[in-house]
């Protein structure tokens, strides 16, 4: 998936800053909330919780935003929201999911559909596409922790599977229910990471010419527009002439 890396950072670059990086953090404090509601609020004692920290502080959510987030689970906020997953079709047939927790579940699919429809995509059932992807473990690091080979080995004695490795960063996976026995081991071996999450991996890929990747970014910066939706992914190949066509 080396068009994955690609995505991801044209993505990143073309995001509005400021507002993109208000309703992360928002997203980011939810995902807290309720990861403290579900277990313990101590994210020693809570593996989710524990992760849902560490990614807010790679994102550089403020210490006090993470505690204020932690602190709403106890006071009862977060007992409403539902984690629901949608899984659709958007322009050219990249396959797409979307990740949302909602306090109504109505308004969310409702949104979502229209979406869909209005970008030259089409909701389908759950499992439509899902069959495209594989639950895993992410974690990423900066290019300057070592080259190729040392994280690969550093990967391989954490208990990780698979290691994709670009100029800009080293990307790691592993199974879902190992990423924080994986993570905390990689954290002594080459320091802190810039990500660590649950994702989904496509096991096939689609390529789409300028002008689809153009219309499957929109649909998917709509769609993380909304405050329902926490993540969204696509199964699109980015092809290195497409890439330097977007960056141009």
């Amino acid at each position: 998936m080396a068009g994955h890396s690609k995505w991801a950072n044209i993505q990143h670059r073309k995001g509005r800053q400021d507002a993109a990086r208000s309703k992360l953090f928002s997203k980011l404090s939810k995902e807290i909330t309720v990861a403290a509601k579900m277990g313990d609020p101590d994210p020693e004692k809570n593996p989710r919780l524990r992760l849902a920290v560490k990614e807010a502080k790679s994102n550089s959510v403020p210490k006090d935003v993470i505690d204020r987030a932690i602190k709403k689970s106890q006071a009862g906020d977060g007992d409403d929201y539902e984690e629901i997953r949608y899984e659709g079709y958007g322009p050219g047939g990249v396959a797409v999911i979307v990740e949302a927790m909602t306090d109504n579940r109505n308004r969310t699919a409702s949104t979502v559909r229209s979406t869909f429809s209005k970008h030259g995509g089409n909701l389908g059932e759950t499992g439509s596409v899902g069959f495209m992807f594989e639950r895993k473990g992410e974690i990423t690091y900066p290019a300057s922790v070592g080259d190729e080979d040392s994280v690969m080995m550093a990967a391989i004695e954490a208990g990780a599977e698979d290691v994709e490795s670009d100029e800009d960063s080293h990307v790691i996976y592993c199974a879902d229910t190992d990423l924080n026995e994986v993570s905390t081991a990689l954290e002594s071996a080459l320091g802190e990471s810039e990500h660590t999450k649950l994702v989904w991996k496509p096991t096939t890929t689609t390529e789409l010419d300028l002008e689809g990747v153009q219309k499957l970014m929109r649909l998917i910066e709509v769609l993380e527009d909304d405050d329902d939706v926490q993540r969204v992914t696509a199964n699109l190949e980015l092809t290195d002439e497409v890439a330097a066509q977007l960056d141009a």
